[in-house]
């Protein structure tokens, strides 16, 4: 069975490989992070997962919690950093350290994955997620304290089409894997004419 540190190790790599075939045009493009350009999710993802835990928790506490004020500071803090820079950075750091360590290495293979779809899904660049990558991602973000995707799925069963994934209770969201756990993460607008079920309404309200 591959380890959760292997699966964020490889996810970093791919998203590293992504960045490596962008044009300067695409790293200005809108992403599915409202307001944000490709540059800015991957200054987000390196400043995130570039944190000692330490670090991680002092800038929690300076930004009183609020995790819009924390991502601000880390996008003003790298507003000089240009492409170059940031594809070195995003492949010296595949092996999971700090902040994404956490949680058994699953912060690290979460956060690569959704934001590398973040940038795939507008700019036309689709992939085949690895199985093994995408059911680790959907169980965590299910109990995630960060992302949120309890409180949106609680009352629902959400059931993955094309994979052996399955979880909750009470009216089900069908759909594919990567649907699935981009609408749990917050972006059930982009994916929700590949979802479907009595439960979708729901899910779309939150």
């Amino acid at each position: 069975m591959i380890s959760v540190r292997t699966l964020a190790r490889r996810e970093r790599e791919d998203f590293a490989d992504l960045l490596d075939g962008l044009s300067p045009l695409q790293w200005q493009a809108p992403t599915l992070c409202a307001g944000w350009t490709v540059r800015d999710v991957v200054v987000h993802t390196i400043s995130y997962l570039g944190q000692t835990r330490v670090g991680l928790t002092a800038a929690m506490l300076s930004a009183r919690g609020r995790v819009d004020r924390l991502n601000d500071r880390a996008l003003e803090a790298g507003a000089g950093s240009g492409p170059d820079e940031l594809r070195a950075l995003m492949r010296a750091g595949v092996d999971p350290s700090g902040a994404g360590a956490l949680y058994g290495c699953r912060v690290a293979l979460i956060e690569c994955l959704i934001h590398q779809q973040d940038i795939r899904r507008p700019l036309g660049l689709p992939r085949i997620i690895p199985p093994d990558a995408l059911r680790a991602s959907l169980t965590y973000a299910r109990v995630s304290p960060v992302i949120g995707g309890a409180w949106r799925t609680r009352g629902l069963r959400l059931i993955a089409t094309d994979l052996d994934w399955s979880a909750g209770r009470g009216p089900e969201v069908h759909g594919p894997g990567e649907a699935l756990l981009l609408a749990m993460t917050g972006r059930v607008g982009a994916v929700a004419d590949e979802l479907q079920g009595p439960g979708l309404a729901q899910l779309g309200r939150r």
